[in-house]
């Protein structure tokens, strides 16, 4: 017990956090569970790669006429690689062939609304309910897309299927950082992403066995039916419970935990009632719940806010956008996208160690520099060395890898409880406006070779940049209220020499 009690003040853990322990039984069995809602969520995102290909087709109703002529009325698709797609059942080419990336660009929005809708929902009724609905949605939303007869609605179940997913995102994660101690927050962010790399890889496996689209999205979405299951298995997280006001749900959840952790529970309604005062002391009125207005009323939460939805912005930027640029070589479509899906993997795992050993904001300067870097490095090669270009691409790749998981922990420990949800889903939201301008961005290619790579290179640059005035988070308490947040990170100048000095030198330490 004493070994303990060292070890959680070495972590200055809260009562909270001490009532359920940094890691047990109950802990990793929640993990088992909601840890698999990444594979629908990679699934979701990248079947479009599937669902409309890019296939060769002629005229049909008359064979002498070019593929686009205004005379021609059908078409007959080249099927040897795909038995159906929605391209081919719609015939979305020539005037409409961007019907297929505009159905896209409608879904990456539906991420986008999805992340702010749940992520309010969810700070305002807890994560556990918003997070069994966006579920259902998933679900119904998902089956019904492989069912359809229209374009349109094809569009709008898809938009639909995106909310539900985004929502999916940011209530699980929020919930997983909650519940999980400081001392592995930095693994279990990280491995909670390795669903989503694992996902993109079986995307192509799926797809290989599975040619007609429908039969295709219909097994991607059935999977959510296990899903269900979250309104018995999932808890809700003990620190909203807590914040909401709801002291017995609280000590309810933590009890179990404690139980579940071999940890004594006999103090834990006592400890958490001298908290909860505690708090009701220091905190002002606004502190019992938060809008996304909040992130934004006071100077030092604006700057962080700031700077760290600009890292969002980069991620969802360069990620999706050096992945198309890679994706441009050519060859089999199902090789190349478990080529590119395994390039995620190193980054991930190298993740684990790095925000381990090195903190979160060196780990992140690092990946944005790495990718900045390598993707200017191809700015200056010769596009004849296609090898070459691969390769420094795919180096830029791996440090959006490192990059993404940095990015969601580091703004899970940034943002105070009152607001995590809300934070989470506007830094999320912004990098959806980041992947929507990606292809645009990749498309810079015709204008100017250097361009893309350039543009790709900048912004992480100028992400890393901003990372310097970010507070590192390893190894401290999760801030609750909005004066925690505020506080957080604050430079205050000595007033008492020595003692401060000395204060100063050990919070330098974490």
């Amino acid at each position: 017990m004493t070994v303990k009690k060292e070890s959680d003040a070495k972590w200055n853990l809260d009562p909270i956090q001490r009532a359920m322990g940094q890691l047990g039984w109950w802990h990793i069995v929640v993990c088992v569970v909601v840890f698999p809602l990444k594979f629908p969520v990679a699934w979701h995102q990248m079947s479009i790669i599937f669902l409309g290909p890019s296939i060769n087709y002629t005229c049909a109703s008359d064979p002498a006429l070019e593929r686009c002529d205004a005379a021609c009325t059908s078409w007959s698709y080249d099927n040897s690689t795909f038995a159906s797609t929605i391209t081919s059942e719609w015939d979305l080419v020539c005037l409409d062939s961007n019907l297929v990336k505009l159905s896209q660009t409608i879904f990456m929005f539906g991420i986008l609304v999805g992340g702010v809708l749940f992520g309010s929902l969810a700070d305002k009724y807890g994560r556990r309910p918003p997070l069994v609905v966006a579920v259902i949605i998933q679900l119904v939303s998902g089956v019904a897309t492989a069912v359809i007869s229209s374009f349109w609605l094809f569009a709008v179940l898809r938009f639909l299927t995106a909310v539900a997913t985004g929502g999916t995102m940011v209530t699980s994660f929020v919930l997983i950082m909650e519940i999980i101690g400081p001392k592995w927050r930095e693994l279990f962010s990280v491995l909670y992403q390795i669903p989503f790399n694992l996902g993109h890889l079986t995307l192509a496996g799926f797809a290989y066995f599975l040619r007609d689209w429908r039969e295709l999205q219909f097994a991607l979405s059935i999977f959510s039916v296990l899903m269900l299951s979250y309104y018995w298995l999932v808890p809700e997280s003990p620190r909203y419970l807590f914040t909401s006001g709801n002291i017995d749900g609280a000590v309810a959840v933590l009890e179990t935990a404690a139980k579940r952790n071999n940890i004594e529970s006999a103090t834990i309604r006592n400890d958490i009632e001298l908290y909860a005062k505690e708090k009701s002391r220091t905190a002002s009125a606004s502190d019992s719940k938060g809008n996304v207005l909040d992130l934004f009323r006071t100077p030092n939460m604006r700057a962080k806010t700031l700077f760290m939805c600009f890292n969002w912005f980069v991620c969802g930027l360069a990620f999706f956008g050096v992945a198309q640029y890679i994706g441009h070589a050519g060859g089999d479509i199902y090789t190349n996208v478990a080529i590119s899906a395994a390039l995620e993997l190193p980054g991930t795992l190298l993740c684990i160690y790095m925000m381990k050993a090195h903190g979160r904001k060196k780990t992140l300067i690092f990946s944005n520099t790495l990718t900045g870097i390598s993707m200017l490095v191809i700015a200056f090669v010769p596009q004849s060395a296609s090898a070459l270009n691969v390769g420094l691409a795919s180096v830029g790749l791996i440090g959006m890898s490192i990059s993404f998981p940095t990015v969601y922990l580091y703004a899970g420990e940034l943002f105070p409880t009152v607001v995590r949800n809300v934070g989470i889903g506007t830094a999320s939201m912004i990098a959806r406006f980041g992947s929507m301008i990606a292809p645009f961005v990749a498309g810079f290619g015709s204008i100017a070779y250097w361009l893309p790579p350039c543009i790709f290179g900048l912004v992480p640059l100028l992400g890393a940049f901003f990372v310097f005035f970010l507070p590192e988070t390893q190894g401290h308490p999760l801030p609750e209220t909005l004066e925690d947040g505020e506080n957080f990170g604050k430079r205050r100048a000595p007033t008492n020499g020595v003692a401060d000095v000395a204060a100063s030198v050990e919070n330098g330490k974490h």
